[in-house]
């Protein structure tokens, strides 16, 4: 890809939340997946860890389970219940209708130990980052196949429902659902001004 498609890519990805019901071949996925391992990591550990879901069975449950749990969580914060359901449809509705769903984790299996809990922390941090950089590179790639996607960070709030719904090795940490699939709306999006957010010294 030349300097001018990689800045292209990134100038005009959008986050999509609507997909046209038509399958996405196996190989655009393998390419979206390629794609994330290719993103650095801390030590190059490469903690990612990736369940592809393409089964309208699967997404179903898994999305049963996480609504549920967010039904849960709003009804102990007494949101009014006509919002309860309006949150837990929404989240339903985008997560059974993409063609897609990615479910990115981390593990820490490879990943140093050390002796005090702050090193540890810090060693953490590290895996969420390196897997937060493999997603925003399966963003980039999809996007460059003419796909939609989407990352939600959902699945930080329950991690042990997605890893008991999709039946997860212990270790693998859910971090967010990656939507996909071909789309079936445009979104425009600005940024705020660069000088808004820089400090130069």
């Amino acid at each position: 890809m030349s300097n001018t498609g990689i800045f292209d890519a990134i100038f005009t990805r959008r986050s999509l939340r609507r997909y046209q019901p038509v399958p996405v071949p196996r190989e655009h996925i393998e390419q979206v997946l390629t794609a994330g391992i290719w993103a650095p990591s801390a030590h190059n550990r490469q903690p990612w860890r990736f369940a592809v879901i393409t089964l309208e069975e699967q997404k179903r449950a898994l999305a049963q389970a996480m609504g549920e749990r967010l039904r849960h969580d709003l009804q102990a914060d007494h949101v009014p219940q006509a919002i309860i359901d309006a949150d837990a449809e929404r989240s339903y509705d985008r997560l059974t209708s993409a063609p897609v769903l990615i479910v990115l984790c981390l593990s820490m299996a490879d990943m140093d130990t050390y002796t005090d809990e702050r090193r540890n922390e810090r060693e953490f941090i590290m895996a969420v980052q390196s897997t937060a950089m493999c997603g925003q590179n399966m963003l980039l790639a999809a996007h460059a196949l003419g796909l939609g996607a989407c990352w939600m960070c959902a699945p930080l709030f329950c991690p042990d429902v997605v890893r008991d719904a999709l039946v997860l090795p212990d270790d693998w940490q859910p971090q967010g659902i990656i939507t996909m699939g071909y789309p079936a709306q445009e979104r425009e999006r600005t940024r705020e001004p660069l000088e808004t957010r820089v400090l130069w010294r």
